[in-house]
């Protein structure tokens, strides 16, 4: 072969490899690691901090729409939480887990992404002096986004928050 096409076939090589390994990167940041704890492990989470739940059922059972479970919740969903609840310093009471009944997608309360909030004035206020708005959802659910990304809606008589990371835990 002739050194030019040599050089030539050696550079195409290298920028395919190149290439490769960004597209790999890409993909790996796209697609982060989520850790998924159990309902023990959440509740033992939220009491450190002093966040209570409460389900209109009374029950912690993943399949039951009336139950508020924490099975499956990602790590940092429950991070996240023990983090607003050390900023607001605000009484935190959780109404939806990881439970059936929740709207679906990727970014959901049965993927762990999510938890719910009962309204309360102290939890509000620190979420919209504190947060950005950014407008309304598509159901029209007005948001807040933090300093972090994680979005927080005003769903009428709870807050709805996805968790994209721990909120700088």
């Amino acid at each position: 072969m002739a050194p030019a096409l040599r050089s030539r076939s050696a550079a195409t090589a290298l920028a395919l490899a190149a290439t490769a390994l960004v597209a790999g990167a890409t993909e790996a940041q796209s697609a982060p690691t989520v850790t998924k704890i159990s309902h023990s492990t959440a509740t033992s989470m939220f009491r450190q901090v002093g966040i209570t739940w409460s389900s209109s059922g009374g029950c912690s059972d993943r399949n039951n729409p009336t139950c508020t479970s924490f099975e499956q919740l990602n790590l940092a969903t429950a991070q996240g939480a023990q983090t607003l609840k050390r900023a607001t310093g605000c009484a935190i009471n959780i109404t939806g887990g990881t439970e059936t009944g929740h709207a679906g997608g990727t970014y959901s309360h049965w993927n762990g992404y999510k938890l719910d909030y009962a309204k309360g004035t102290c939890l509000t206020t620190y979420i919209k002096n504190t947060f950005t708005y950014i407008g309304p959802r598509g159901d029209g659910a007005l948001q807040w986004r933090s300093g972090s990304g994680n979005v927080y809606a005003d769903e009428g008589n709870h807050w709805d928050v996805v968790y994209y990371n721990c909120g700088g835990c």
